[in-house]
């Protein structure tokens, strides 16, 4: 990065910080935030953008971790700033997820500062993104309910602490669900035709028999099945009653163990370069997915040099690749994102109608922000034959 672009980012950086203090004292009100409603752009897409594994510390005085030797000297906290810029710039997508460990706990002095420039890029951007935490968010000043509630407060932030109808049973925070509404002006505008679920998936397990990661909980499971089966029958209720069932995405931090079912040679994309570090047994959430069938992929983060894609009964397990400079990687390999787009059905005359494909790729820190891997991981059958478009 040229010495230009880095007092730059910096100074951007620094300014946003300060504005985020003023806007934390008088924060937007999460319900108004909330309320805000995503739609399919005029061209029939929906492009989503996953952030996974920031690791966030503090900023210039954090060092990145696993770089090539000429890269260690100047690389901190600020090349993770840089990337986001520049790939939300190339992207420009409708939608930010940021799947966890966006902050490195245990190095970050005070969280609050480190979330807030965590996020800036995308805050600054002014486009709608959400948050969920990993299992290394809650190990500096604030617990993973604190971190939740500070979220919410955030500029352009539709994050939720949990859902109110589940706020009395749910276990964790920042269980979810958004809906993506079709086309303006089209009749599908006030139906949602995609449904995407985010879900905290813990950090460690708090039984006293079953020692490492947390897992998708009962409860978490029973809202997500009351949630879509309310939403596929809002889906098919009048007005405009739609055949089927609206797909959809499912975006949390610590991998399903069916994740172990791929490697570099049967993923449909991507490459395996480290195990998968799910919870010690197995708590049926993958199961239950397949069960309601709406989730057509699930992405998530937590093991870095991981980045595939599998397909396992009907279901895409894809991870998100590691994105942060402070978090552990491999020296060459360059940090990524995932970007999945959804694509709505151009019906005659021009309208549109409901989700025709879900597509996906990553993007490179490199130079050129290189495109890898694209594929098709969803077509609409009932539909007919999909051309992608890439």
């Amino acid at each position: 990065m040229a010495n230009n672009q880095r007092t730059r980012t910096l100074f951007n950086s620094c300014l946003l910080s300060v504005t985020l203090f003023c806007l934390c004292l008088y924060p937007i009100p999460a319900s108004a935030q909330q309320h805000r409603k995503l739609r399919f752009g005029v061209n029939g897409e929906f492009k989503i953008l996953q952030v996974a594994d920031m690791h966030f510390g503090n900023g210039a005085t954090t060092r990145c971790q696993d770089v090539l030797p000429d890269q260690k000297l100047h690389c901190s906290d600020l090349n993770t700033t840089a990337f986001m810029s520049r790939v939300i710039a190339a992207e420009k997508p409708n939608l930010i997820v940021f799947t966890g460990d966006n902050i490195f706990g245990s190095d970050a002095k005070d969280a609050v500062k480190s979330m807030n420039d965590a996020f800036a890029p995308a805050i600054e951007s002014k486009i709608p993104w959400v948050a969920v935490l990993g299992n290394h968010d809650q190990e500096s000043t604030l617990t993973r309910q604190g971190l939740m509630n500070h979220i919410v407060k955030l500029p352009n932030t539709l994050s939720q602490v949990n859902p109110p109808e589940a706020a009395h049973y749910i276990d964790g925070f920042g269980n979810y669900n958004l809906q993506i509404h079709g086309v303006a002006s089209s009749s599908l505008q006030n139906k949602s035709v995609l449904n995407l679920y985010f879900l905290d998936s813990g950090d460690f397990s708090s039984l006293p028999n079953l020692k490492g990661y947390d897992f998708i909980t009962t409860s978490q499971q029973f809202w997500f099945d009351r949630t879509s089966k309310r939403l596929q029958r809002e889906y098919n209720a009048k007005p405009n009653p739609q055949d089927g069932v609206a797909p959809g995405l499912a975006y949390f931090h610590i991998p399903l163990p069916e994740f172990w079912t791929f490697n570099s040679k049967n993923a449909t994309k991507g490459v395996r370069q480290e195990g998968t570090f799910s919870a010690p047994t197995n708590s049926g959430f993958f199961t239950t997915l397949v069960a309601r069938g709406d989730v057509k992929s699930v992405f998530v983060g937590h093991d870095h040099v991981n980045d595939f894609c599998g397909k396992l009964r009907g279901l895409n397990l894809c991870y998100g690749g590691g994105f942060g400079y402070h978090a552990y990687g491999k020296a060459g390999w360059a940090r990524r994102a995932r970007v999945v787009v959804v694509d709505v059905n151009k019906k005659r005359k021009g309208k549109w109608g409901d989700v025709k494909s879900i597509r996906t790729w990553k993007r490179l820190d490199d130079q050129l922000l290189s495109v890898i891997d694209a594929q098709v991981l969803w077509t609409n059958s009932v539909n007919g034959s999909v051309v992608p478009r890439f």
